[in-house]
């Protein structure tokens, strides 16, 4: 696997492809409904607006194996340290620790960005990207019970987080 930059051009239909089967398969993406192409092209502007990371896992054929970005955690100007981050696999790639590497790519970028938060949304019964959040030194930080509905159930949120070293000298403004 080697690690790139996405691009729309060159990623959008293959992220799309896994975010859709997320959404429709599983409890990762709160969301009912596939996305469509035209969604990815303002979600690439505001990854490419905000200075935030797109980054791919890509085996010895091009194809994409997963991707894992970060992007605004809320809009006031006082969380202009903290991001949340996504970390998504393909379905025929997991397991075979894309994610690891993802997550790890995603620390490091927001490190070299001199972030201090990542905060990491997960459904409460995925235990492997749970886990896997852990083994990466994320720790819980709060459950949100019955945040979501879908497939028919409740779904609890489960907020992660990484306290990183960086920066060096926060500023306030």
């Amino acid at each position: 696997m080697h690690i790139v930059a996405c691009t729309y051009d060159g990623h959008a239909r293959a992220i799309l492809d896994i975010l859709n089967d997320a959404i429709l398969n599983s409890t990762a993406l709160y969301d009912y409904r596939p996305r469509t192409l035209d969604m990815m092209i303002p979600w690439f502007e505001a990854k490419t607006k905000g200075g935030f990371p797109v980054i791919g896992a890509e085996d010895e054929h091009g194809s994409l194996m997963g991707f894992g970005s970060y992007g605004v955690f809320r809009e006031r100007p006082a969380y202009k340290y903290t991001v949340e981050h996504s970390v998504y696999v393909s379905a025929r790639f997991r397991r075979q620790g894309v994610g690891r590497r993802l997550l790890e790519e995603v620390i490091q970028a927001a490190t070299d960005q001199d972030l201090h938060v990542l905060v990491g949304g997960i459904d409460a019964s995925n235990t492997a990207s749970i886990a896997l959040h852990e083994q990466c030194g994320f720790t819980r930080c709060g459950i949100v019970r019955h945040a979501g509905f879908k497939f028919g159930r409740w779904l609890d949120l489960a907020f992660y987080q990484r306290i990183l070293d960086t920066p060096l000298e926060p500023i306030d403004g």
